[in-house]
């Protein structure tokens, strides 16, 4: 199937935001009122065909965000090479492993937002029987400046895992690295997406 015939998971921007109340760019914790509210929403979503929303800003498509820790306090960088799927990500490093949202049986969020995760972990860096409790939903990005972040929203989720554990599964659309978390701004041309967490979570201070 042709990538832009996929369908995926949208909330119209109004209903998310509230129209434009809780409207953020950056990082923002779940802690903060703003996405748990914006959180209350998802159970509105729509299914659409992912090509019809590339350019629709009046959509939020919902992106899974798998921020990888192992034991030794090191987090997962990969790079997105020519082979990846998004073109205009091709060439930049990332710290978060994820993708769009598909349907599922039943219409739980919690559980749509859950499964997605986890297929995405299996699929990029072959991670498999991962438990609920250890996919942690810490945060929401948004970045309306950039025109890929315009009509994405990333539910942001940590997990702890074994280093062995990980791989990458498609070698000719990822290359990975561990990075120690205090030395993350040392890797160069981050997305966006990357950069904003990355300032948010892992820079002094925080």
């Amino acid at each position: 199937m042709n990538k832009y015939d996929e369908q995926i998971i949208v909330v119209d921007r109004e209903s998310i935001f509230s129209h434009e109340k809780n409207a953020f760019n950056g990082f923002i914790t779940i802690e903060d009122q703003r996405a748990l509210e914006i959180f209350e929403t998802l159970s509105k979503y729509e299914v659409r065909r992912r090509g019809d929303m590339e350019e629709t800003p009046e959509y939020k498509q919902l992106i899974s965000y798998c921020v990888l820790e192992n034991e030794e306090g090191e987090i997962l960088v990969y790079k997105r090479l020519t082979g990846g799927g998004e073109e205009r990500l091709h060439g930049l490093s990332s710290i978060g492993v994820g993708g769009h949202m598909n349907q599922l049986a039943g219409d739980d969020i919690e559980r749509i937002l859950i499964e997605n995760a986890r297929r995405e972990l299996e699929e990029e860096v072959g991670l498999t029987d991962i438990p609920d409790s250890d996919l942690e939903l810490i945060g929401l990005i948004n970045d309306d400046g950039h025109e890929v972040g315009r009509v994405h929203i990333g539910l942001v989720f940590k997990i702890c895992v074994n280093r062995a554990d990980v791989r990458a599964v498609e070698t000719d659309t990822l290359s990975i690295q561990w990075v120690d978390k205090n030395r993350l701004m040392d890797v160069p041309a981050y997305e966006t997406w990357s950069r904003l967490i990355i300032e948010a979570m892992y820079t002094p201070g925080h």
